[in-house]
């Protein structure tokens, strides 16, 4: 190697020892490496932000708007309400989420799948009380495992098995060829899951149960013929809510104070409940709930861009003296008052009737520009734009038509990964399944620069040599001992995976390996087997796999977390591969 080979190799050590042992975030120290090589001339600027313009990148961007509309529309809702349940613990959690999730990511590229329930999990973590950094690594490693069962559940294979069809003139492989082997990792790497990950994992919940300075009071109404009218608090999951509990009912006049879990919900019904502020804004996602402020608020007035905000009442504002239905809320601010606060306590009665003071801090569903003007007023001494929009409820059957469509289009070869993604997102936004302005904030920037800035690494890696240096020197370390050889190159894929993309991976040691296996009158099956499984599961780093990269800061992760779970599913996953591969093919011809 010459000395630009060099150079990236020394860059490379630097940007993982920076990644784990620093707090700088990630997007930093990737776009750091990009710098320095488009500078010193190891890549051209073209090169160097290549990343940006991959079809990869693009996909994932529009699979997060794709996300923001089944979020936004309350179809995820329908996924965790029927599938996920209220398991209480994190264990009963990681079972009920892995099956789906692997199911899924078996039929379904797993990268959608991932960006598409990463706002499911969360808000799913939420309602059960269990910290989204129990389940967020859990919900990448799963859609791994089960993108390995088949052929197209990871493009990595479909990927490797174009190439190897292309490089052989072999026919290629079946779309469960490889099941034989993704299965028992897959299970596997569930029970290691199930078994060590609830220790493992850092617990970072950023609310315990009223952990929330301000405890709101909020009163919702039951929606004539909505969609829980009949059932019970028990059946429509208003029992054992976290963070938040239900106070009182008032109906036609008469109050039930000590509410049963199988008094029977009307039409009309007015909920009293306290709780914070992200126990509330879940609270207001279940279809069949609205808002209740009397005059303020009627059910055939949800505007769907509305959002939460919090405020402060000032002691300027003209609304203090007067009961909440008599401020006149929508009139003067454009907003309606959902929720209030004092002195860190709920306040008891009616919320209609509730008088404002100075310092009250106000729950209040406003349009985006409510935040804007009010910077300019001195009704209010604080304005926290929660940045939380009413679900669309009755777009969440087009948001799973529209899913369903792209993803099985795309799997189908009809169009490709890409054009499926811009369409799907595009489709979310034109049908009103979320909002422009949704679709721009679910845009991770963060998460897309490191994403793009990580290509440059990759490339800088090959187009110097220090891929196929490493590559052919590993390999060459066998000896021509037939299973020593497949235990090399699992290892020096796995390897490459964390630190270059798993395709780049993959694409880079299938020549070498086919070579090999020629000369050595080798049976190519398993090693080109090995080549799918090791460049697929990349668990020990946030780099190895786009999904990875995703829940990184969802889960609120440092380098060091990926580090503690990943290596040693790394090892389980290589040693449950390499066992079949062995058992299951002979070697030699």
């Amino acid at each position: 190697m010459e000395w630009q080979g060099w150079f990236t190799l020394g860059l490379c050590m630097s940007v993982l020892a920076s990644l784990i042992f620093t707090r700088i975030g990630p997007h930093l120290i990737m776009v750091g490496a990009l710098t320095i090589l488009s500078v010193t001339g190891i890549l051209s600027g073209a090169d160097a932000l290549s990343g940006f313009s991959n079809s990869g990148l693009i996909t994932v961007a529009g699979m997060f708007v794709v996300a923001a509309g089944m979020h936004a529309s309350g179809a995820i809702d329908l996924l965790v309400d029927k599938l996920l349940g209220k398991p209480n613990t994190p264990r009963a959690a990681l079972n009920r989420m892995f099956w789906p999730v692997a199911f899924l990511s078996s039929f379904l590229n797993n990268t959608p799948v991932v960006a598409t329930m990463i706002p499911a999990i969360y808000s799913w973590s939420r309602k059960i009380g269990i910290a989204p950094s129990k389940l967020m690594i859990p919900l990448s490693y799963t859609a791994i495992l089960g993108g390995t069962v088949t052929l197209i559940g990871t493009s990595t294979n479909l990927i490797v098995n174009g190439q190897y069809q292309t490089l052989t003139g072999e026919s290629g492989f079946s779309l469960f060829a490889i099941t034989a082997v993704g299965l028992p990792v897959a299970v596997v790497g569930f029970l290691f899951m199930w078994l060590f990950f609830p220790k493992l994992l850092p617990d970072r919940m950023k609310g315990k149960a009223f952990s929330n300075l301000r405890e709101f009071t909020l009163e919702v109404s039951i929606e004539p013929n909505g969609a829980l009218v009949g059932k019970t608090i028990e059946q429509a999951g208003l029992r054992h809510l976290q963070r938040v509990y239900l106070i009182e009912i008032e109906r036609n006049g008469m109050v039930v104070s000590v509410v049963s879990p199988d008094e029977v919900l009307q039409g009309g019904d007015r909920l009293v409940f306290a709780g914070d502020t992200d126990a509330i804004s879940d609270l207001l996602r279940i279809k069949g709930i609205a808002p209740s402020t009397d005059e303020e608020h009627s059910f055939s007035d949800r505007h769907p861009e509305r959002r939460l905000v919090e405020a402060v009442v000032s002691p300027h504002c003209t609304a203090i003296g007067y009961a909440i239905r008599d401020a006149r809320f929508r009139a003067r601010y454009g907003a309606a008052v959902l929720a209030v606060a004092r002195n860190g306590e709920r306040i008891k009665g009616n919320l209609g009737s509730i008088i404002l003071q100075a310092g009250d801090t106000l729950l209040l569903e406003a349009r985006p520009a409510f935040v804007t003007r009010q910077r300019y007023n001195k009704d209010f001494l604080l304005i926290n734009d929660l940045n939380t929009e009413s679900p669309r409820h009755e777009r969440a059957y087009v948001a799973w038509a529209i899913l369903i469509s792209v993803i099985t289009a795309a799997s189908f070869d009809i169009i490709s990964m890409l054009n499926a993604a811009l369409l799907g997102a595009g489709l979310m936004i034109i049908t009103g399944c979320c909002s422009a302005n949704q679709a721009e904030r679910s845009l991770d920037l963060k998460v897309i620069i490191t994403i793009a800035s990580s290509f440059a690494l990759g490339l800088a890696l090959e187009k110097t040599g220090v891929a196929k240096y490493l590559a052919q020197n590993i390999v060459e370390l066998s000896g021509g001992t037939p299973w020593l050889l497949l235990i090399l190159t699992y290892i020096t894929i796995s390897i490459l995976t964390e630190v270059i993309t798993n395709n780049a991976a993959a694409l880079l040691m299938l020549p070498i390996v086919l070579e090999i296996t020629e000369k050595a009158d080798l049976n190519n099956v398993p090693f080109v087997f090995a080549i799918m499984m090791a460049a697929s599961a990349s668990f020990a780093t946030p780099l190895g796999y786009q999904t990875n990269m995703m829940v990184y800061g969802p889960g609120e992760y440092r380098f060091s977390d990926f580090l503690k779970v990943g290596i040693p599913m790394n090892i389980i996953t290589a040693a449950v591969t390499i066992a079949v591969l062995l058992i299951g093919w002979p070697l030699t011809k």
